[in-house]
């Protein structure tokens, strides 16, 4: 009998010392850390990201390759509230389409990442051409505590700025770039985020009446 309760204690602390704090605010601000996946999307400050210590020292493809990992992730991360948040069927299916497509493009280029820089330092540099401005006015907590129209306007009076911000990366990428890959992946961006830029400018007007 003593031997069972001590197995069942053992078990509770065991559990309790696996169990994480809630993630605040104050928590959930290094995006060059956090795991995105196991975390309310609500709280994750993208607005005060910074860049990895020594970033703008590394060749421009691992910065172009991080920087743009994050600055879609912060679009992934977004697009995720749609799903409950959305009036639209329409805004739902652009938010689908924004997790499908950014997602591949993520692992894309983690994996180009450990082909061709393994062992690099982590190289996110807000300072690179239409970073900042494109993380600067994510408010997902705002985000969060909004629903069906009042949802669909904000959600677009935000991932607009943010998808220009891509835009303007990936031109710079167009220029900059050594590798063939990432210019193919930058006309990508270039080509579906503008397009998308363009139907959510029109669905901004309309839904604004």
């Amino acid at each position: 009998m003593h031997y069972c309760a001590f197995i069942i204690l053992a078990f509770i602390v065991v559990f309790a010392a696996c169990e994480r704090p809630p993630v605040t605010k104050e928590t959930a601000i290094d995006h060059n850390t956090v795991e995105h996946s196991k975390m309310g999307h609500a709280n994750i400050n993208h607005s005060t990201m910074e860049s990895s210590p020594g970033a703008a020292e590394q060749s421009y493809d691992v910065q172009f390759i991080d920087t743009m990992t994050a600055h879609h992730q912060g679009a992934i991360d977004m697009a995720m509230l749609a799903d409950t948040r959305a009036q639209r069927a329409e805004m739902k299916t652009l938010a689908r389409n924004i997790i499908s497509d950014q997602q591949k493009e993520v692992a894309q280029m983690k994996k180009w990442r450990e082909e061709w820089f393994p062992g690099k330092p982590l190289a996110v540099n807000m300072d690179l051409a239409g970073m900042r401005d494109g993380m600067t006015g994510m408010n997902m907590m705002k985000l969060d505590l909004l629903k069906e129209n009042a949802f669909d306007i904000e959600f677009i009076s935000q991932m607009i700025p943010h998808h220009e911000g891509a835009v303007v990366m990936a031109k710079q990428a167009l220029k900059k770039s050594e590798k063939a890959e990432i210019k193919a992946l930058a006309e990508t961006i270039i080509e579906s985020q503008e397009a998308e830029i363009k139907q959510m400018r029109d669905w901004q007007i309309a839904w604004s009446r």
